[in-house]
C-alpha cells in the first residue's frame, strides 16, 4: 500500500496533474493513439499548450500531428476526453473544422472564448458534437483551461488494455 501512495504522491509531484495517466478507450486519436494505450500527462502550467494552428507555423509536432494531444472535462464535467487542441476561439467567432491539413471556417459561432478541439480520426471538432448528460442532451462548449486535466506527453503502448478490463 505505501508504494502505492508513493507511486501516486511521486506523479503527482512531477508532472502537477490527477489524473497523470489515462488510458485511451477509443479510436478517436487513431493512427496517432491507440485504444489501450496509456497516455502519460503534465499540467498545462508545467508545460505550455500549443494548438495545431500554432504548432502548423512553429513546427511543432506532438504524436503525429502538429500542436497538443490535451484531457479535458466536456464542459467542466463527466467523462474526459482526450483530444487534440485545434485553435482556440474568441465568443462568437466561427468554429473550425480540421480537415486534411487545413482550418475550414463552418457557420457555427462559439457561445465562449475556449480551445477547439478534435480527435485525429473525426471529421468534426468536439464542439460540434452534441454529448448525453444528467440534464439531456448538450453540445460541447469550447474548452476552458480550468477544464483541462493535463498536456498529454508521452504513450506506454498497449499497458492500458488492463485498465480498460477494470470498470470503475
Amino acid at each position: 500500500m505505501a508504494i502505492v501512495v508513493a507511486i501516486i504522491l511521486g506523479g503527482i509531484a512531477l508532472t502537477g496533474s490527477w489524473p497523470f495517466m489515462v488510458a485511451v478507450e477509443s479510436g478517436s486519436m487513431e493512427p496517432n493513439l491507440m485504444p489501450g494505450d496509456v497516455v502519460i500527462l503534465m499540467h498545462p502550467s508545467r508545460v505550455g499548450l500549443t494548438t495545431w494552428e500554432e504548432g502548423r507555423i512553429s513546427g511543432y509536432m506532438s504524436f503525429g500531428d502538429y500542436g497538443d494531444v490535451i484531457v479535458y472535462y466536456p464542459n467542466g464535467h463527466g467523462k474526459a476526453i482526450i483530444h487534440r487542441a485545434i485553435t482556440y476561439v474568441n465568443a462568437s467567432e466561427n468554429i473550425p473544422v480540421l480537415n486534411k491539413g487545413k482550418l475550414s471556417p463552418t457557420d457555427e459561432l462559439a457561445e465562449i472564448s475556449g480551445y477547439i478541439t478534435q480527435g485525429d480520426a473525426n471529421r468534426i471538432p468536439d464542439q460540434l458534437a452534441i454529448i448525453r448528460s444528467s440534464s439531456g442532451t448538450e453540445r460541447i462548449l469550447p474548452v476552458q483551461e480550468e477544464w483541462i486535466v493535463g498536456v498529454a506527453k508521452f504513450r506506454i503502448p498497449l499497458i492500458g488494455y488492463l485498465r480498460l478490463l477494470i470498470p470503475i
